[in-house]
């Protein structure tokens, strides 16, 4: 890669998906092979109105901390798979909105990978949201990984 050029950053969604562990490793190849960088997003929704704010504020609380636990434990693979600490967001809100939102807003990210699922309900509703009507509201290529993926596999293809 030449000095002046930008390295590709590989945005990984965080979910509870079983799926997304490969989507990470994938994108930790890619980015390992070719110089670029893994970015991680996980979005916490917002929890609906029970009208006792500090419960609120407590439970809102609670899954931030949860959110960074996971993130800085995904961080360390990430590290142990491409040598690079990887860039980090945590959002509030609409998984969908948050991501078309970091995507447009941030030039520094060149692809989305995505698992999709290989059960009986399908790829998953991103997966699904972002291959049909949503993927014109990106402006990067979006990678989707099959989900029953080994690591084997990944290495061959990355």
């Amino acid at each position: 890669m030449d000095k002046t050029e930008t390295p590709r950053v590989f945005l990984v969604v965080v979910d509870d998906s079983v799926e997304m562990p490969v989507a990470l490793y994938y994108a930790s190849r890619r980015a390992q092979r070719s110089g670029g960088r893994v970015a991680l997003l996980r979005v916490i929704p917002r929890e609906e109105s029970h009208g006792l704010a500090s419960i609120e504020a407590l439970m809102r609380e609670e899954a931030r901390q949860e959110a960074e636990q996971l993130l800085q434990r995904l961080a360390r693979t990430v590290m142990d798979e491409t040598g690079a600490i990887p860039v980090i967001y945590l959002k509030e809100g609409s998984l969908r909105d948050e991501l078309i939102e970091l995507v447009s807003q941030d030039p520094s990210i060149s692809i989305l990978v995505l698992a999709a699922g290989t059960g009986p309900e399908g790829p998953g509703p991103l997966v699904s949201f972002l291959a049909s009507k949503g993927v014109t509201k990106l402006r990067i290529p979006l990678t989707i990984v099959p989900g029953n993926l080994t690591h084997e596999q990944i290495d061959s293809i990355s």
